[in-house]
């Protein structure tokens, strides 16, 4: 028996009823209301596991593509019979932090309707209504770097392929509705906002009536301990940071065989023996799970521990991942400095399901071609103002030529492009380098730096005075030590020592600080207060 049918608990003649059906109607043999008809009369009810099962299982006979386009019209198909979910989950459990933070949104949601019918336009509140909104991107990466993963280890993976899809399509929308804002366009910002709120909406209704039961149904609990501290890492939207979730037992036990199978630095024993093994060839066998960390190994051209290795992985300028020949993410470069969030659980996962369905075809063409021998690197990159990102796709391959693999490197070369000249003589006067907290300094100052505002206001006495809408960029340019200071409040704030300071500078304000660091405003404010003045004494 199918092990995802067996663990969903799937009725063999209920299941064929609902395919057969969901393909006649694909295929145009049904009309929807001749569909549902026979829905309701042979099956009563559907429960959402029994539908994204039925959905999973056309694999093979009809393209994401078309099930994407029809999904509007196979959410009709099954309507009054799609068992509502009563979507009730244990306190702090990832599926019951989901709820919470669509019931927030939704809250932003119906503020936008409000404002929506008033005649006159103020552009204030609407700021304060998409600097929420902005936030729901952290809901939709802890989807695509913890549950969908989880779920396709389950064999669960064209609905969380089609549902990034219409993750994609939130996200674009929120962000392109939030920069006809910013950018003074109060005529097609007022009338993308309808589009954005929909979009929105039937994403939640989605999550609501499909995804979270299913997955309720087919995860352990020793998978939503171990989601709940991964989702910790990655952050909230719009609702405050809620507690782990904890279940007597399992939390003891995984924080246990954490702490027996984790290295210096918190590397696992099954990175070092996956990274023992890519080197076994320098060695011969280099011990499994009982290697010593301390081992000297003779790499290709030198000798190192497995310590030193990781150190060096974690200090390069550059980000890197690697997929092996199989298409499965191996190994990516755990950074303090990495551009993007990555989560340990995408690896073992394929390549393909780690990336957005409108990107799919890209990976899959690149990975193709460098199977062949027909190419072996492909460059993209990313130009922002105040931001140059620069990717690499490198083919990996054996002394025999034999394909073995992908190497992703990515690096910010902002700092780079700016160069000109040639200096070949030592100079400290300014260390743009990874690690060291001058450059981190430097990335915030030059992003504050970039934006053109009104400089705080000080009394006779110099001291200065912020509230909630004053800006980031502002803090810095007053202190600009005040980076370091958020992150000794929360470690969440690190992303300030990354690139991603120059597109946060020009946005944050202390309320959007306030609500991603988990503090009341008016106490996060004082605190900053604080701070500023008295450096500047």
């Amino acid at each position: 028996m199918n092990p995802l049918k067996q663990k969903l608990d799937i009725n063999n003649e209920r299941y064929r009823i609902i395919v057969s059906i969901k393909e006649d109607y694909l295929d145009g043999k049904l009309s929807l209301e001749e569909g549902n008809r026979i829905l309701k009369e042979k099956l009563g009810t559907c429960t959402p596991d029994e539908f994204a099962y039925a959905e999973q299982s056309l694999k093979g006979v009809y393209k994401d593509e078309e099930i994407l386009d029809k999904m509007d019209d196979l959410l009709n198909l099954f309507d009054g019979v799609l068992v509502r979910a009563e979507n009730e989950y244990p306190e702090n459990h990832p599926l019951w932090v989901y709820l919470e933070e669509i019931n927030a949104v939704e809250k932003v949601a119906l503020e936008a309707d409000g404002l929506l019918k008033q005649e006159k336009f103020i552009k204030n509140p609407w700021l304060g209504i998409f600097d929420s909104l902005a936030q729901w991107r952290t809901h939709l990466s802890r989807k695509q770097n913890q549950l969908y993963p989880m779920l396709e280890d389950h064999g669960f993976d064209r609905p969380t392929r089609i549902m990034w899809t219409f993750d994609d399509g939130v996200r674009d929308a929120i962000s392109a509705s939030y920069a006809l804002l910013r950018e003074d366009k109060y005529e097609e910002f007022l009338a993308s906002v309808p589009e954005t709120l929909e979009k929105l909406r039937d994403l939640n209704s989605k999550e609501l009536e499909v995804l979270l039961p299913t997955s309720y149904k087919l995860l352990s609990d020793e998978e939503f301990v171990r989601m709940s501290k991964n989702d910790h890492e990655i952050g909230y939207a719009i609702i405050d940071s809620p507690g782990l979730y904890v279940v007597p037992g399992i939390n003891d036990s995984a924080a246990q065989l954490n702490a027996n199978n984790s290295g210096q630095n918190g590397v696992s024993n099954e990175f070092l023996n996956d990274l023992a093994g890519l080197l076994s060839k320098y060695v011969g066998p280099v011990g499994g799970a009982a290697v010593n960390k301390d081992a000297v190994l003779d790499v290709a051209t030198g000798k190192l521990t497995l310590e030193q290795i990781n150190l060096l992985f974690r200090h390069l300028p550059v980000d890197l991942s690697y997929v092996d020949e199989n298409e499965l993410v191996k190994f990516y470069s755990d950074t303090p400095h990495r551009i993007f969030p990555r989560s340990a659980n995408v690896i073992g996962r394929e390549v393909k399901n780690c990336h957005p369905a409108k990107s799919v075809h890209i990976v899959e063409e690149i990975v193709e071609k460098f199977r062949s021998g027909e190419q072996s690197q492909a460059e993209f990159w990313i130009n922002k103002p105040g931001l140059f990102i620069y990717v690499i796709y490198t083919a990996v391959r054996d002394e025999n030529g034999k394909f073995r693999g992908v190497l992703e490197m990515m690096q910010d070369c902002t700092h780079i492009r700016e160069l000109e000249g040639s200096r070949t003589l030592l100079t400290w006067d300014k260390t743009d380098f990874v690690g060291d907290s001058s450059k981190e300094k430097s990335l915030a100052q030059e992003a504050a730096e970039e934006v053109e505002e009104e400089p705080l206001t000080a009394d006779a006495d110099g001291k200065f005075h912020i509230d909630a809408k004053t800006t980031l960029s502002n803090l810095i340019k007053q202190s600009p030590e005040v980076v370091d200071y958020l992150i000794s409040l929360n470690p969440k704030f690190e992303k300030l020592k990354t690139p991603m300071v120059k597109v946060m500078a020009k946005v944050a304000t202390i309320k959007m600080i306030a609500e991603r660091g988990d503090f009341d405003v008016n106490d996060l404010i004082g605190k900053i207060d604080a701070f500023i003045n008295k450096n500047k004494k």
